[in-house]
């Protein structure tokens, strides 16, 4: 994909993607990468008349597990159809007495206990490239989606946060769950690592909407009248709280989108992250790469 529009990238559940298509707001796009296919076609177009396009992380019909998720070819497609930033969301467990069921958090730091998924583009010989990670979540664009949630009514929206990403798919045991909530967690989830990462390694400017749907298993469950019914207020939890990441993301566009001529710390991070001598990458490397770093080399 050859896209030279600047755009915002919006990475969440596919029933965003399909609400998107079926009120015109975008057409679906094949991209190609080196990494191979992302999770599904992105969905190109304008919502709230600015330039977007919607990714959805486990694909059309949420097939893919969390391990699974082609993070580098996602991170990649958004980068080549012109994204500078990625609205992203995703369930969570609470870890915190005070983030309830419902709550929509902002994070601002992230624990990576996964194992199993690449977490960068520059795993291969011929470069050492080390980008800064300090803050895993873009401040400023954190800071316009908390400015905007405390605007937009009936919502819970809560700034900062220490997310957990772990492994999958499999939910955390209580001796985990209590030990997450020891190391200063507030969040559980499986996704958010390494697409952060691949995000500020791609020079994207990245936040994160964490919807909690439970309180993981640290805090026992109220009594319910049987496994399907909790199994229902959970996924009752996540539709609204979905509902209110959509009111959120959608007010958050024209706010992102009226700072498009900022540069965001993030839209500079290879700028000081490429340690071998430009003469010694090999040239099919940079070729390879060429959109992530070509402007440096």
């Amino acid at each position: 994909m050859n896209e030279q529009t600047d755009r915002i990238g919006i990475i969440g559940g596919s029933g965003l993607g399909a609400a998107l298509l079926a009120a015109g707001v975008g057409k679906p796009v094949e991209v190609d990468t080196p990494f191979g296919k992302p999770s599904a076609p992105l969905v190109v177009g304008e919502w709230e008349g600015v330039p977007i396009a919607f990714l959805p992380r486990h694909g059309t019909g949420h097939t893919i597990p969390p391990s699974a998720v082609p993070y580098r070819a996602n991170i990649w497609a958004l980068k080549a159809a012109g994204c500078r930033w990625i609205v992203a969301s995703g369930a969570v467990g609470s870890l915190r007495e005070e983030i309830a069921p419902r709550s929509l958090v902002i994070p601002d730091q992230v624990i990576d206990r996964t194992t199993q998924r690449v977490s960068t583009f520059f795993d291969e010989p011929g470069a050492a490239v080390h980008a800064e990670f300090a803050e895993p979540f873009c401040p400023k664009l954190r800071a316009i989606l908390t400015g905007i949630g405390a605007s937009v009514n009936g919502i819970d929206v809560r700034n900062g946060g220490t997310y957990v990403c772990m492994e999958g798919p499999a939910f955390s045991t209580t001796a985990e769950s209590l030990m997450h909530r020891q190391w200063g967690g507030d969040l559980i989830g499986m996704t958010a690592m390494p697409e952060a990462k691949l995000a500020r390694e791609a020079e994207i400017a990245y936040g994160l909407v964490a919807l909690a749907t439970d309180y993981d298993c640290w805090r026992p469950h109220h009594a319910v009248a049987n496994k399907q019914a909790l199994l229902a207020e959970i996924i009752e939890n996540m539709h609204v709280a979905t509902e209110n990441a959509l009111k959120l993301i959608r007010a958050a566009l024209p706010a992102i989108w009226s700072r498009r001529g900022d540069t965001f710390e993030a839209h500079r991070a290879l700028e000081l992250a490429i340690w071998t001598p430009k003469d010694k990458i090999p040239a099919a490397m940079k070729d390879r790469l060429g959109l992530l770093w070509g402007r440096y080399l």
